[in-house]
């Protein structure tokens, strides 16, 4: 009988130095943080592929025989710079005959135009004889074009790829003969999320990591946007530009696109001084040395801490560690971690 009398009063105290503890006017050691604000974030990651700021496959404009090849692959031609000559003998020869056609078409004109005055001449024979010097001047353009034809040249300053076309070759207008690039920038093209479409656009820029230097970030500007969303993956293309500075990068070549979504500032506490109850999330803010509950509702979480929108101030100090402790009204004590271990050494010494 005297056992179980001795348990209950042990129980009895027990209770009572619960209770004690949880009163509101006993302070608890707590460790407090303060509120800071950061600014909500989304990072968007894509793959990009390079090309070249001006690029063109080159194709004869006629058929023929080629005569001569005047590149190698790699070399930066100069625009208007000859590429390929077509064996041209047929069409040197029209011009020439062009050109002296053109020649007795003027000198017929021009005695046409002596004797005009003394009306051995129709108007009607003068008329003709311009017309056949127009005539001939068509005909003179015509063949100079032909022979213009038999050279393929650069149409703009660039580098030019390997070609399949040598010397003694019979090449048509289907024939590739190599591709040119204009390559001092580059375009980067790569797909971003429907979800960014208002913020990621032209004006905005992005980092890109090259794939073949993975310590190097590049800043670059969007400079175009497609008109529409692909419905199959609800993204839509954007064209970043950078500047090839010393030919670093090739068209074809790939990069990791980054884009951080910066939105509104949020309150920041740490993770660890949010609290779940039946209303929801809250943490306790120490305000006048007291503890007292604010609802929170949590938008994202980084680096261990949590955005929230509440109704805190910068710099407010929220309960980071002993949160578990506290209750609404509780008074606290603002301790460093390692008072705080100190205290609750000596509380359980006592």
């Amino acid at each position: 009988m005297r056992l179980i009398l001795f348990f209950a009063a042990c129980l009895l105290l027990a209770a009572c130095s619960a209770e004690n503890d949880m009163r509101p006017d006993r302070s608890v050691a707590v460790i407090a943080e303060p509120v800071g604000f950061l600014p909500e974030e989304a990072v968007v990651e894509a793959i990009g592929t390079a090309r070249a700021a001006q690029t063109a496959e080159l194709y004869p404009e006629a058929a023929g025989e080629v005569v001569a090849v005047r590149f190698a692959p790699g070399d930066y031609v100069r625009a208007g710079a000859p590429l390929v000559e077509l064996e041209a003998r047929a069409e040197r020869l029209a011009l020439k005959l062009a050109e002296v056609r053109v020649e007795e078409a003027e000198q017929l004109l021009a005695r046409y135009r002596r004797i005009e005055d003394t009306g051995a001449l129709s108007e009607s024979q003068i008329e003709a004889g311009e017309t056949a010097l127009a005539a001939a001047r068509i005909e003179r353009d015509q063949a100079a074009d032909a022979l213009a034809e038999r050279t393929v040249r650069a149409p703009f300053s660039g580098h030019i790829g390997f070609t399949e076309v040598d010397v003694g070759d019979r090449i048509t207008p289907t024939t590739l003969i190599a591709q040119l690039d204009r390559r001092d920038r580059l375009f980067v093209e790569f797909n971003a999320p429907e979800a960014v479409f208002q913020r990621l656009g032209e004006g905005t820029s992005v980092e890109l990591v090259p794939f073949s230097e993975p310590e190097r970030t590049i800043t670059a500007p969007i400079r175009a946007r497609d008109t529409a969303i692909q419905q199959d993956q609800r993204s839509y293309r954007l064209r970043a530009v950078i500047a090839n500075e010393g030919d670093r990068y090739r068209p074809g070549m790939s990069f990791t696109v980054r884009y951080t979504d910066r939105g509104r500032m949020r309150a920041a506490v740490p993770e660890a001084a949010v609290v779940w109850g039946g209303e929801g999330s809250s943490v306790f803010a120490v305000r006048d040395g007291k503890a007292v509950r604010v609802p929170v509702t949590i938008a994202a979480r980084r680096d261990g801490l949590a955005l929230v929108d509440a109704e805190l101030e910068e710099g407010a100090l929220v309960i980071a560690e002993g949160v578990q402790k506290v209750r609404e009204g509780q008074a606290v004590e603002l301790v460093e971690p390692r008072e705080r271990e100190a205290a609750e050494v000596e509380a359980a010494a006592g």
